[in-house]
């Protein structure tokens, strides 16, 4: 019954705006997910603000800048956030409210800084999915959001944290941050959603119904 409903709702809908999702409009039910979504990705930061201290006393010697690759783990939510909502903006705000949860409960980064980052990483996100129309949710796609949130977030920790780095630092973090954006944040997040849009527990929602057609 609730699977039928929904159906005739997103009929409804494409119909009034011509067969395309209407990516503006954002339903009470997406601003709950999404600020779930958003909660519990700043909850991970948490975590993980703290389990990357180890590996990175590891990769800071052996290479300076591959601590890139350490990056991945911050920048999912917003990608995860896009796949699963598609609505515009989504990516934007579920990475920044990660991010003000991971400064609300306190970082070594400091609250403006940390909240600054997640806007910034959520855009380059958001860009990604902005450059395909909000049309397209595809594996490669969800790759190049998180390489786009990745080398955003990057740009930005080079200005705020390693200014007068030199170019071999540069290069090397640049494309560390960028293929951990791509694996972690991107494929990870589609696969994630599509783990979680197969359980049916996503069927008020264009990524739920689509894996539900696909089965």
């Amino acid at each position: 019954m609730s699977t039928s409903t929904s159906a005739s709702t997103a009929a409804k809908s494409a119909q009034k705006t011509g067969g395309r999702p209407d990516i503006w409009r954002w339903r009470v039910v997406d601003i709950v997910v999404a600020s779930v979504i958003g909660v519990a990705a700043g909850l991970i930061f948490l975590a993980w603000n703290i389990g990357y201290l180890g590996p990175k006393t590891l990769l800071e010697p052996l290479l300076p800048g591959l601590q890139g690759l350490l990056d991945g783990p911050w920048l999912f939510a917003g990608v995860l956030g896009g796949l699963i909502i598609r609505k515009a903006g989504a990516a934007i705000y579920v990475e920044t409210l990660a991010a003000v949860v991971s400064a609300l409960v306190g970082n070594t980064w400091g609250g403006f800084l940390t909240i600054e980052a997640g806007l910034v990483q959520g855009l380059g996100a958001e860009l990604i999915f902005l450059l395909f129309f909000y049309r397209r949710w595809s594996l490669p796609v969800a790759a190049l959001a998180g390489a786009g949130a990745a080398l955003a977030g990057g740009i930005n920790n080079l200005i705020l944290w390693y200014a007068g780095s030199g170019p071999e630092f540069t290069v090397i973090y640049l494309v560390s941050t960028v293929v951990s954006g791509a694996v972690i944040a991107g494929i990870l997040s589609w696969v994630l959603a599509r783990g979680l849009a197969a359980t049916g527990a996503l069927d008020r929602f264009g990524s739920g119904r689509e894996a539900r057609v696909r089965v």
